[in-house]
């Protein structure tokens, strides 16, 4: 969310911002809250006009009455009646139309980095590097299910009668892998310096709009019926909630935690050939990595955490790239964003596997986290997030990449230790 006094005093970079972001029907927005603004801050200087007549006035009836002046002393009651009536009609006003602000300041989207590039959506997005040089087996790789399957790894018809399409049962060595997978990034996110932390999986709703925009919060989240609770989409949310209204010592900064949590997501739209299985499903696990920092680190922390993602995936001889998302891609918070995806040999084609971001100070100033200088002076902190590893979506790239042709799949070394020693694994069927 932007600071008002920057679209007040700037409202042509807001309008620019929202013509890249291809978002013109907003573009009304900036004027109405600018109008909104002027009479929000009309209402308080004439309440505070008020006040203070009123209480000068109040003084002086005591006075008037110590002299005997009845008739002075009315008149001045009943223009300290005048005044309260007044200030009361604008106390109830000024709320509406600080509500209406606020509405309509969350809607405007942050002011991007000059460094995105420009672009309706994510066909537009752009490569910045690969890692890793794609291999093609000279064989044909099964979709990532039938291998699952295979292993007798997955159950997808139980799954189906127990909760529902979206959701599936992970069985023995899989089941095994998944969970070596998130121990060994938690691990990697350690040695990089990270706390390691496990936060809440539902959150409150002022948790929930003050970390992403309505549209993700309607297109994602999962609400607890009679109550003011949602279920994660993402350990973001919560380990960024655990900072609200908080004022935090710069000497404390920056804050670097990496999180563990299961996260659940409506998916909401259609689905295509290549999101059945567990790509696109309404509940997976994450392993995720946040920074709060000073203003002038985050750029400097957004280009290490994506690089700690590649690094990850590159130990287990997974060939990834970095795209750029573009001004119409990135979501309504965030200054800058890049997705790092996973060579599908399959597919002869790369995936996303994760996303990093730096939203600036707009989570920050939703939920009212500050930093407190030196020197005494208090700013808001710039908040980021990236995504270490997200199995089962993870699996996929994992399983095609180093699948056997007799329907083994090996065991990168670094994952030895969590899997047992195991080198690799054996279809059962």
């Amino acid at each position: 969310m932007l600071d008002i006094k920057f679209l007040r005093e700037n409202p042509d970079i807001v309008k620019e911002n929202i013509k890249k972001k291809f978002q013109d029907r907003k573009l009304p927005l900036v004027d109405e809250v600018i109008e909104l603004d002027k009479e929000a801050r009309a209402i308080q200087a004439e309440a505070d006009t008020l006040r203070g007549e009123k209480n000068s006035i109040s003084k002086q009836i005591g006075a008037l009455m110590a002299k005997g002046d009845k008739e002075g002393a009315e008149e001045a009651k009943k223009k300290v009646a005048e005044n309260s009536a007044r200030l009361a009609e604008l106390e109830a006003k000024k709320p509406e139309i600080d509500e209406r602000i606020k509405k309509i300041m969350m809607t405007i989207p942050n002011i991007i980095d000059p460094s995105v590039p420009v672009g309706k959506d994510d066909s537009e997005n752009v490569e910045i590097q690969k890692y890793g040089e794609p291999v093609t087996p000279p064989f044909e790789i099964p979709y990532h299910t039938d291998i699952m399957e295979k292993l007798a790894g997955i159950d997808l018809d139980a799954a189906r009668k127990v909760a529902g399409n979206g959701f599936y049962y992970l069985i023995g060595d899989v089941a095994r892998l998944h969970s070596a997978i998130l121990s060994y990034a938690r691990d990697f996110m350690i040695n990089k310096g990270f706390t390691y932390c496990i936060p809440p999986f539902m959150i409150r709703s002022n948790v929930v709009t003050g970390v992403m925009s309505f549209d993700e919060m309607d297109a994602m989240m999962y609400k607890i019926e009679g109550e003011d609770l949602y279920l994660i989409g993402t350990s973001e949310h919560s380990m960024i909630g655990r900072f609200i209204d908080t004022m935090v010592d710069e000497e404390s900064l920056p804050l670097t935690l990496t999180s563990y949590s299961p996260c659940f997501r409506k998916e909401k739209g259609a689905h295509g050939l290549e999101e059945r299985g567990v790509y696109r499903i309404h509940q997976f696990e994450k392993q995720e990595m946040i920074v709060i920092c000073k203003p002038e680190e985050s750029m400097d922390f957004f280009n290490k955490l994506w690089s700690y993602t590649v690094e990850l995936f590159r130990t287990m001889d997974i060939p990834v790239r970095t795209i750029e998302c573009c001004s119409g891609d990135l979501a309504d918070l965030k200054v800058k964003s890049f997705d790092v995806e996973a060579w599908s040999p399959r597919q002869q084609k790369y995936f996303e596997v994760g996303s990093c971001s730096n939203l600036g100070d707009a989570q920050a100033r939703r939920l009212k986290i500050r930093v407190k200088g030196k020197d005494g002076n208090k700013y808001l902190a710039h908040t980021l997030n990236n995504t270490v590893v997200a199995p089962p979506r993870m699996l996929i790239a994992f399983l095609e990449n180093n699948l056997n042709e007799d329907g083994s799949v090996n065991i990168p070394e670094v994952l030895r230790p969590y899997m047992g020693g195991l080198e690799k694994l054996t279809p059962k069927k």
